[in-house]
This record gives C-alpha cells, structure tokens and sequence, in this order.
C-alpha cells in the first residue's frame, strides 16, 4: 500500500530578502571544489586526527556552515545542483550518464552577464557535447569525464557485484593519475590568478580537484603521517551489519561491500584518505597564499566545499550514494576578508544549492528572475540566521537503488526515505544518536516530525509516481541512443 501521507503538500514560507553587500567593486570569486570530502573528515569539522591547519584558517576568516548536505551523494548530479542552484528533482540530471542540457542557466552564465571572467581549473565532471556550461575555458583537464561510464537503469534490479570493491587493497603511498592531475590543476589555477589580467576585472576562478577521491593513493610524507599508529577505525555495533536498512544492503550487494577485508587493509584506506585530505588541504593554503601575494584576497570571496563524501568502512559502506552523514554531510565554508567576521558557525541545515544563491547574491544577480532552488545565505554570512528555511534536500535516483531515494535535515532530525510499496523510511534524531545507528521511523514516538519532514520532500517532489515514472523514461530513451551509437558513449 501506497506510504499514508504522500498526498500532503507543504509550501515553505519564502526566506527574508537578503541585504546588499556594498562594495567600490564586484568581488573576485574563488570557489575550491574537492571530491568525496565528508565535512567530518576535518579538523575543521572535529575530527580528532585529521589535520586540515588551512581549512582551519579559511574558517578563521569566514563562516563554517557544520550541517551543509550535497544535494546528491553521487558525483555528476550533485555538480549539476552546484551550478544550476537547482535540485536533482528540478534539473532532471538523475545520473552520472546524464548530461546536463546545453542551454541550462548556470551561475557561470550569470556572472559573465555581469562582466566576469570565468575559468574552471580541474573537475566539475559534466558529461555530454557542453562540459563548460558557461566556464570561460577550461585550464586544466578533467580526467573523470574522459572515461565511459555505464548507463543504469533500475529495471535492471541490482547487480551482485562478483569480487570485492578493489578500492580498499589498492590503498598505498605513491602518486597517482588522480594526484597529477590535481598537481596540474594547482599550478594552472596559480597562472591564472597571477595573471596581471586578474587585477584588471572581476573574476570567478572555481578549482574542481580530485582529492580525497579513490585511488587511495597519496604521495609521502602524507600516507606515513597517518600509516600506522595515527587512525581509528570504523565504529560497527554489534549486529548493526545484519540490521542495516534496505537502501544499505542494496550497496553492499552492487559494490561488493560485504566486509572480507583484514584490519590493516582498512587501516591503510583510511589512512592514505585521511593523507589525502591534508594534501587538498596544502592546496587550499597554497591558493590562499597566492590572492594574498597578488594583493586579491581583500576582494576575493572564498568558498569551500565539495560533491558528497565516502563511508570509508562506516556501517559496512564504501564510496557514497546513500544519506548517512559520511556520504551526505560535506564542508561549506565561506570567507570574504573584512566583509563577514570570522569563526562564526552556522549550525542549520544548508546545503550546496543555497551556496550558489549566496554566489549570485553577492555579484549582484538579481535572484528573483531565476529559478533557483536555494536560498541565499548573504544574511547568514553577517550573523543573522532568522531567515533560513531551517532544511536541507538530497536526493538520490542514480547506481545503487532501484527506486526514487530523498533526504530532509531538519534541526536534529533526518528523514530518510525511499518511494515503493512499501515505502522505506528512516528516521534519526542526531544529536542523540550521531552514528545513526537508531531509526526510529514508525516507531510511534516521532510521527509528528515524521510527517513533518516527509512532506517537504513531497512538496518538491509533486508526484512520486509520476517523477518515478519520468526517470524510469529517461533511463529507457537513453539505453535506445546507446544502443544506437555503440557501448562506450560517453554522454
């Protein structure tokens, strides 16, 4: 039977308008995008081990926002909301072999139509005939769109993986394709803004680099700082792997996720990610340094954040796709010298739509002609936090379900929830049980919240069936044009 409540529709009430930040010039822009980063593998976010002593210091200079969510746990969807300010469920980008359609408006567009010069250094991994979508020009090569990636469709049901994800045994110190690249994107990215052309119009320069991503592979010293004797491990209760919910079980199966790992092969993952987020981190204080050098930092507005995260072992997962907050939760940081006073936290729901609003904003785009999902965080940035919406939306329709998935962040809580029949659904109070081992859905302790935060995640939805349905289409039409133009097709 269809889940009680699907039908009910809530319309949030719209955010405060967002006062003008005046300034003698528009602001320089630079957006610093990493790739499965979980906000919690920081110090910056707490963690005890990891060292990230320049993300610590943008936080000095700006806001840290500590439950910001990627509007996708999977690469190419979640990119697509960052420069669409739009949610997977309105830009229709399902998945990582769906282009995103030429003519979409992208913040990129908009900051040319106010005289900026864009670059992209590095990833932004959108594929199809347009992997710019308003860049300018691309300075340095992104080596993830370079590849096929398999077309999924969820009549297909899940695959059993047949071996082990080989993600874990390949953990080891060295340098990597993936590291070159981001090498190559430093320097073209360090051109760029020492370019004497920088000082003469604003710019937006977004840097797309590939670490912490798999390989876990991480050059020297920063696999041994943390190889053998400086790590924890994952935190797996007593029979939670035979409990995890279905959404779960799902990418254990399609991955090979099923635990025959030893200790120290876990042990070397995470440490080489954990090497791998102080050497993003060195790159970061590297690109801070170079607008101080270059006298631009004073005008630069900084914004740090990334794709989605990985589980690294946690609940048994590996890579992302799912909602649990080493996969959903990822950083958001936003400094601008002398604009927004520094080492304020935000701790209400945001996610990564909202950042590119606040962007908008802040060059002067006028947010109301445009249709964006987020809202602008401006107000939030000089310490007035009463207009936010007090949610944040994820959505997940792509590898490793076979059914239209959505979270809601709502204070304490998150939802968690899949459409079918049944439903699935997961309900966990965060600051009661921040490992989320505790769902408390249907448990009849909750149903007001339950129902409360079901229906924002219906609201954007419309019709579930009729959006499972769209999907589902789209899957078919784009299987037919593989099939005509041969395996391999890189849309």
């Amino acid at each position: 039977m269809p889940y009680a409540v699907i039908e009910l529709r809530i319309v949030p009430e719209p955010a405060k308008k967002s006062k003008t930040i005046t300034s003698n010039k528009k602001p320089n822009f630079l957006v610093i995008m990493s790739d499965e980063h979980g906000a919690q593998f920081s110090s910056t976010y707490g963690h005890p081990i990891i060292e990230t002593p320049n993300m610590d210091r943008l936080a000095d200079q700006g806001v840290t926002f500590e439950a910001n969510y990627c509007n996708s746990p999977l690469c190419i969807p979640s990119r697509a909301s960052f420069m669409t300010g739009q949610y997977v469920s309105t830009n229709e980008v399902w998945d990582n072999t769906k282009p995103m359609a030429v003519d979409k408006l992208t913040w990129p567009y908009l900051l040319r139509n106010e005289g900026y010069d864009t670059a992209l250094s590095g990833k932004m991994h959108l594929v199809g005939p347009d992997s710019l979508h308003g860049f300018e020009q691309q300075l340095s090569r992104d080596p993830h769109i370079e590849e096929p990636l398999d077309h999924y469709r969820w009549s297909d049901g899940i695959p059993q993986a047949t071996e082990d994800w080989y993600g874990v045994r390949e953990a080891d110190p060295g340098v990597s394709p993936m590291i070159e690249a981001d090498d190559a994107m430093e320097k073209a990215a360090v051109d760029f803004l020492t370019d004497p052309a920088r000082q003469e119009k604003p710019f937006a320069l977004c840097v797309g680099f590939i670490a912490p991503h798999f390989p876990f592979i991480v050059p020297e010293p920063y696999f041994s700082k943390y190889y053998p004797d400086n790590l924890d491990m994952p935190k797996l209760p007593e029979g939670h792997l035979e409990n995890l919910p279905p959404s779960a079980q799902r990418l254990r199966k399609m991955f090979g996720l099923d635990g025959k790992w030893t200790e120290d092969e876990i042990a070397r993952a995470r440490a080489a990610y954990f090497g791998l987020c102080t050497y993003l981190d060195d790159k970061i204080g590297h690109l801070m340094d170079v607008l101080e050098e270059q006298g631009l930092a004073e005008n630069t507005v900084i914004i740090h954040t990334s794709d989605h995260g990985d589980m690294l072992g946690e609940h048994g997962l590996w890579r992302k796709m799912c909602f649990y907050e080493q996969s959903a939760n990822v950083p958001l940081q936003i400094a601008w010298p002398g604009k927004f006073e520094g080492g304020q936290k935000v701790t209400e729901a945001v996610s990564n739509v909202d950042a590119v609003a606040t962007i908008l904003d802040l060059a002067g785009v006028e947010l109301d002609k445009w249709d964006l999902d987020g809202q602008s965080l401006v107000d939030t940035l000089s310490g007035d936090t009463s207009g936010l919406n007090g949610y944040a939306i994820s959505e997940h329709f792509a590898h490793g379900t076979d059914r239209a998935m959505g979270m809601v962040r709502s204070g304490k809580w998150k939802l968690c929830y899949g459409h079918g029949d049944p439903p699935e659904v997961e309900l966990y109070d965060l600051e009661s049980d921040p490992g989320e081992f505790t769902n408390l859905a249907n448990s009849l302790q909750h149903p007001e919240t339950q129902e409360r935060l079901l229906k924002i995640l219906l609201d954007q939805w419309g019709d579930p069936d009729e959006m499972t349905a769209r999907i589902v289409r789209d899957q078919e039409d784009r299987e037919i044009v593989r099939n005509v133009t041969g395996l391999g097709t890189i849309f």
